[in-house]
């Protein structure tokens, strides 16, 4: 007789399975080096281009959280590297203390409930940026989040799609926060030796997951699919089962060489799932170095932004990346860091 254990997770297994197939896809990982080396990569999956620009923001900017009545409004503390899709919503990020916020597709979050009505709105066009704006580590994210003083939303994109999303928050000391709404109530989870997240089922339901296939061990046998569960599965039992190194440049090709292994190959199709979702561009923070490495899969190279290196103190000029002008670049790319006005928020 199966034992309630083995029920449990093959109830999860079913649940993830099909949620995967409705769902778009993200991956998030967490390389661990030496020498309080930490890179974190993701990667940004759709079924069609989010176009995406990176923007450099300096400390010292007044901002809103909507353009409704009542929103939030700060100025910020510190200065950040904002990766904009559509130029109207912050998607990542990294702050000048190495703060690293990035958000992905999770189809069971509901934002709000009756208790949430009233609160000051803040729009998920600019949550990442406030974020990362008035923080320096996850534990100060934390006690923001769990006070929970407001209420959040925003606009649909890609012809109505609905950003439900959660997110993954890594500071400088490598700790970690998973950060979930689950029918308005914030989740926050301390994931501790999970380096890896999905989409999919939600963190709790995950968990069970890789569990279950840590004790099946995966040297000789991991899930191959793309669905959630299963990217999720080989992205973290690789992040444990490769060299712990201090050199910064290795330490990101091999937190990149994982997430590879964790994309869905671009343009890969599943006759019958309109809603599977092929890797589109993926990120590399390093955190120790304050390097911010973006890849959009159909160009020749990677590149990143030096935060240590860009003007971020009050009153300096806000720098933009467009992405779709510079697809040659390789390397450093402050150079094609150009002056703009700030972004247009979709509230």
């Amino acid at each position: 007789m199966k034992t309630l254990k083995t029920i449990a997770v093959a109830c999860a297994l079913g649940a993830a399975s099909f949620s995967a197939q409705n769902s778009g896809a993200c991956t998030r990982i967490l390389y661990k080096g030496a020498d309080s080396t930490f890179v974190v990569g993701r990667s940004l999956d759709w079924k069609t281009p989010i176009p995406t620009n990176l923007y450099v923001y300096p400390a010292g900017m007044p901002k809103v959280g909507s353009d409704k009545p009542g929103a939030i409004a700060w100025t910020s503390k510190y200065g950040a590297v904002y990766a904009v899709g559509y130029d109207g919503g912050i998607i990542e990020g990294m702050n000048e203390k190495g703060l690293v916020v990035n958000g992905l597709f999770c189809k069971g979050t509901i934002y709000n409930n009756p208790d949430t009505e009233g609160r000051p709105p803040m729009s998920l066009a600019v949550f990442v940026g406030w974020l990362l704006d008035m923080n320096a580590t996850t534990d100060e994210v934390v006690e923001v989040l769990k006070k929970h003083e407001f209420s959040i939303g925003g606009s649909t994109f890609d012809n109505g799609t609905a950003s439900t999303l959660h997110w993954g928050v890594t500071d400088s000391s490598g700790k970690s926060a998973i950060i979930e709404f689950d029918n308005g109530d914030i989740r926050i989870y301390d994931p501790g030796d999970y380096l890896a997240m999905t989409n999919d089922p939600q963190w709790p339901s995950m968990t069970a997951i890789l569990d279950y296939w840590e004790k099946i061990g995966g040297q000789h046998m991991l899930p191959g699919t793309v669905s959630s569960p299963d990217r999720c599965v080989r992205a973290n039992f690789f992040t444990h089962h490769v060299e712990s190194v201090s050199d910064p440049s290795l330490a990101v090709s091999i937190a990149r060489s994982i997430l590879v292994n964790a994309c869905v190959p671009y343009t890969y199709l599943i006759q019958g799932e309109p809603n599977v979702s092929s890797t589109q561009w993926r990120s590399f923070a390093d955190i120790k170095n304050r390097n911010y490495y973006f890849e959009i899969v159909t160009n020749p190279g990677y590149y990143y932004i030096d935060l240590s290196k860009c003007d971020l103190k009050k009153g300096a000029s806000v720098m933009k990346l467009d992405t779709s002008k510079e697809k040659m670049l390789v390397g450093e790319a402050n150079h094609a860091l150009k002056k703009d006005t700030p972004f247009n928020p979709q509230f």
